[in-house]
């Protein structure tokens, strides 16, 4: 199994300067080779230029710029034109699916933040000098740089990537690794359901409160949006060194938000494949979910709209969005699979309307009274709405099991 790590790098002054300047060509490498994708469809009989056409003209391009483009490694420059492969395949399946096409856009220098080296020792070397007690990663055209390495890096490293976040500079490796032991069995099965009063209510009656990083930080986020917006909109020559600061300081919450959100799910996770052998959960749409209101025009006031809730539906979708779903279902995941646990995930669909108890199962908008009360006006049966939901996410995830074939 393939298995990540991200570790913080402490590069000198000179070493920041030259990383910068290798994501800087990096980008300029990017953008230049979607503009000749661009024009070639455009100027050319709609002719399409594929991967290997621009990586063929990289020997050229290295000897005729090679203060930019030449000291640099030649791998990972073909890696960023990968990457601009992978994009326009992505649009085009978009396109033949049906969905919102997304071209591929232009990237500025401060929105290209990562440089992938695609085979350890091909322009770089992890741990380059064994015996130095301090971790080194190199790179060519930067040199030997310091790691803060907090934990071992189990298996073989096949890839290496710089990137930026701020001010900071991480190295991201990716080892082959056998897989783990299993932990042992438990003999516990649970299914949860998730929300937002409780980030998720499990079918033995528990809770995990939602944290709510995004609101707890919300005015420290929005003073320093406001600051933001006093600057002018100028050229990027032209900006200050307040705005540089005005923007670092609005990237910094942002990233504190998205480290609490991120260390949540890593702890909740970790708890459930640790207690429980088998996990069910609702396999929900969350990009459906947090759509915008659609609009009701008036049809007797053409130009005009019809009341479509959209403030209440925005501040449902905020509370969506700040509790992270996607992320914690796709680490419980990860670590169930390490753990050699199972995880199932079923139709959400009535899973807090269906009565728990077996006898009786009946389905109705009306058990459910209140967001959080459940009362089943079949045969009376009072519970929680969540701990109902799980309750059900639960024996359905265990019926599914017993349907799949051995």
């Amino acid at each position: 199994m393939i298995r990540a790590y991200k570790f913080l790098m402490r590069p000198t002054v000179g070493q920041e300067q030259a990383l910068t300047a290798m994501l800087r060509d990096h980008c300029g490498l990017y953008n230049a080779a979607l503009q000749e994708r661009r024009d070639a469809y455009r100027h050319v009989s709609k002719t399409s230029i594929k991967y290997g056409q621009q990586s063929a003209q990289l020997k050229e391009i290295r000897a005729f710029d090679p203060e930019r483009q030449g000291r640099w490694s030649f791998s990972s420059q073909q890696a960023t034109l990968r990457r601009l492969d992978k994009a326009f395949q992505a649009f085009f399946r978009r396109v033949k699916s049906g969905e919102t096409p997304g071209y591929p856009r232009f990237r500025g220098v401060n929105w290209f933040d990562t440089v992938e080296f695609p085979k350890d020792g091909d322009g770089c070397r992890w741990d380059s000098t064994p015996h130095d007690p301090v971790t080194r990663v190199r790179f060519q055209g930067v040199g030997h740089v310091k790691v803060h390495q907090h934990r071992a890096v189990v298996g073989k490293v096949k890839t290496v990537s710089v990137k930026r976040e701020g001010r900071k500079w991480f190295v991201v490796l990716t080892a082959e690794q056998d897989r783990p032991e299993p932990l042992p069995a438990t003999g516990s099965v649970v299914g949860i359901d998730m929300g937002i009063a409780n980030f998720l209510a499990d079918s033995n009656g528990g809770f995990v409160p939602n944290p709510r990083h995004g609101r707890s930080n919300a005015a420290k986020l929005e003073a320093a949006q406001q600051a933001l917006s006093r600057f002018p909109c100028v050229r990027r020559d032209k900006r200050t060194a307040n705005h540089r600061r005005a923007v670092e300081k609005v990237a910094k919450l942002h990233g504190k938000v998205r480290r609490q959100r991120l260390d949540h799910a890593h702890k909740t996770s970790l708890d459930l494949v640790r207690e429980h052998d088998f996990i069910a959960h609702e396999n929900l749409t969350i990009r459906n979910m947090v759509r915008t209101a659609a609009p009701k025009p008036d049809p007797d006031k053409p130009g005009s709209f019809l009341p479509n809730g959209a403030a209440a539906k925005t501040g449902l979708n905020r509370s969506i969005s700040d509790a992270g779903w996607g992320v914690f279902l796709t680490i419980l995941h990860a670590k169930a699979e390490s753990a050699g646990r199972e995880v199932i995930a079923v139709d959400p669909r009535n899973t807090s309307r269906q009565c728990p108890r077996p006898e009786c199962g009946h389905t109705s908008a009306d058990n459910r009274t209140t967001q959080e009360k459940f009362h089943c006006v079949a045969c009376g049966h009072e519970a929680h709405a969540d701990t109902v939901g799980a309750t059900n996410v639960l024996r359905a995830g265990l019926v599914r099991r017993e349907a799949q074939p051995a």
